[in-house]
């Protein structure tokens, strides 16, 4: 063990490293990174001082001005407003793989946001843009988005300094089960502890890897597949996690629709269905809100943006259709179906009724911020809009669903992954058939009273068949998802109409979230 407060610079050249400081105190069981640390006196004054500084913020600091216009409205002591803000440790890792007959090294993080509840959580990104700024502020988002929607973790993130695309799929996984042997042995993979998820760039198979090397490091372990969530159904998976961040965002848009004071306010009116939609990025989050959007809700998906451009019909897209020639061509250039534009930042600036970012951070900024026309935006991604573009879009009137609302499907069903692998049983499995026996005895009832009639009432075609089946695992998994997003939202809109100092939804989000965390480490004595 290293003497007490003993502290270490580390620094690296490479584009995904920044400097850090290793502080190992005594009684620790493993090295904690103090890399949040305390941020300058100046640049802390001036972000109190206004809402926005004058040059465009980056990803890091948009989360830190978003926090402090929140907390500005409340009443925390300045040490625990700080210990909440910073972010509690980072842990880079430098590790080296022999591939192609030579070692390559990689840099991966792991970050920690917040401890006030175990395990913490948060994904595991995959991709070269990869760095620790980012993945401490994607940590942060995560402690306040599982706050909001009351899942009971900490914040975390990860990622690791790679392009997926440059590797085969056994050296990916070469790759990936080092990268988790380096974090589990320092308990930053475990059920109790911290557990990991996918992120863009990796998936159920990244997620399936690491489970294996958790087990193969800790054999005993009966709970071992709790370390991870997103897992294949195979592997201790659920079913609806791989669709739950785009149902997430359907279920959001849909509670939104149900309230004609909010929709008045973002100057729309009516219901969901027949409102035009553009969305950013065809990922897994895009694709699934879009496409849910469009079969049940009867939205009209007018434009989708991708890496090599944009496509767009007014009398709307068949996402289905634009999901299967991406994956057969690549991207979305000589689509039939569409009008295509190189150009597709472009389109995020056209008239829609609902613009969905569902990919990267910072595509709405202050160089287009201004140009927007959409009167309601709904953050499918993580941090796709600056703290500046923020206040631009506020100023002009557009509401904006936040992002650590719009995109916590995907954490929200995770818990219900963890929570069925720590009790070992399928949702559903009990209850089902107990279910469906108490729907027969309605059913006989009503058949009798049918012949009782001769006939002259009946059954509603196809009643019989849906009201006996009783609800699976998905059905379970969608209705608590459904009931979270709801839960969640009307939190945020009861602070957002019942103060006035609350401009809109993403303050309020952040009040309802901070003053939960607040409450935890008050009970815990701080």
């Amino acid at each position: 063990m290293v003497a007490n407060k003993a502290a270490l610079t580390v620094c690296c050249e490479s584009k995904c490293c920044v400097g850090l400081r290793l502080r190992i105190g005594l009684g620790f069981h493993q090295p904690r990174i103090h890399a949040g640390g305390r941020m300058s006196a100046q640049y802390k004054d001036s972000m109190m001082d206004q809402q926005t500084p004058p040059a465009e913020p980056g990803f890091r600091e948009s989360v830190d001005i978003m926090f402090n216009r929140a907390v500005k409205l409340m009443d925390l002591s300045p040490g625990l407003e700080e210990k909440i803000r910073i972010c509690n440790a980072t842990y880079v890792v430098r590790f080296g793989v022999r591939l192609r007959g030579a070692i390559h090294t990689f840099t991966g993080y792991r970050s920690v946001h917040s401890e006030h509840m175990e395990p913490v959580k948060g994904g595991i990104r995959y991709a070269l843009s990869v760095h620790q700024d980012e993945v401490e502020a994607l940590a942060a988002l995560m402690t306040y988005k599982c706050a909001l929607v009351d899942a009971p973790f900490g914040g975390s993130k990860g990622g690791l300094c790679i392009d997926p695309r440059a590797w085969d799929e056994h050296e990916l996984e070469q790759i990936t089960r080092r990268f988790a042997y380096e974090l589990i042995k320092r308990d930053l993979i475990n059920p109790a502890q911290n557990v990991p998820a996918p992120d863009m760039g990796t998936g159920e198979r990244e997620m399936a890897w690491i489970a294996d090397q958790y087990k193969r490091m800790n054999t005993t372990d009966i709970n071992g597949s709790a370390c991870v969530t997103g897992k294949p159904i195979n592997a201790g998976g659920i079913q609806g996690r791989t669709e739950a961040t785009g149902r997430g965002v359907q279920y959001a848009l849909r509670e939104f629709f149900r309230h004609p004071e909010d929709i008045a306010k973002a100057n729309l009116s009516g219901k969901l269905a027949g409102k035009r939609v553009i969305v950013q990025g065809l990922g897994n989050v895009g694709y699934h809100a879009a496409k849910f959007l469009s079969e049940e809700d009867n939205a009209i998906v007018t434009g989708i943006i991708e890496r090599d451009g944009s496509l767009y019909a007014e009398a709307g897209l068949d996402v289905e259709d634009v999901k299967k020639w991406i994956a057969t061509h690549g991207g979305v250039a000589n689509y039939p179906h569409a009008t295509h534009d190189a150009d597709g930042a472009a389109l995020l600036e056209h008239e829609c009724d609902i613009l969905i970012p569902a990919a990267l951070e910072g595509v709405i900024n202050m160089t287009n911020a201004d140009r927007i026309k959409a009167p309601l935006i709904i953050e499918a991604a993580n941090g796709p809009t600056t703290a500046g573009a923020d206040e631009v879009l506020r100023k002009k009137g557009v509401v904006i669903i936040p992002d650590m609302y719009a995109n916590a499907g995907g954490v929200t069903v995770s818990y219900f992954e963890w929570v069925k692998n720590l009790s070992h049983i399928r949702f559903g499995r009990m209850q089902r058939r107990a279910e469906e026996a108490r729907h027969e005895l309605i059913v006989a009832e009503l058949e009798r009273l049918d012949e009782m009639l001769e006939h002259r009432w009946s059954m509603t075609p196809n009643f019989k068949e849906k009201y006996l089946r009783g609800a699976d695992e998905l059905e379970l998994v969608r209705s608590g998802l459904d009931d979270t997003m709801r839960t969640a939202y009307q939190a945020m809109r009861d602070v957002w109409h019942s103060r006035d100092d609350v401009p809109d939804l993403r303050t309020a989000a952040y009040l309802v979230s901070i003053r939960k965390v607040a409450d935890s480490y008050r009970a815990k004595g701080l």
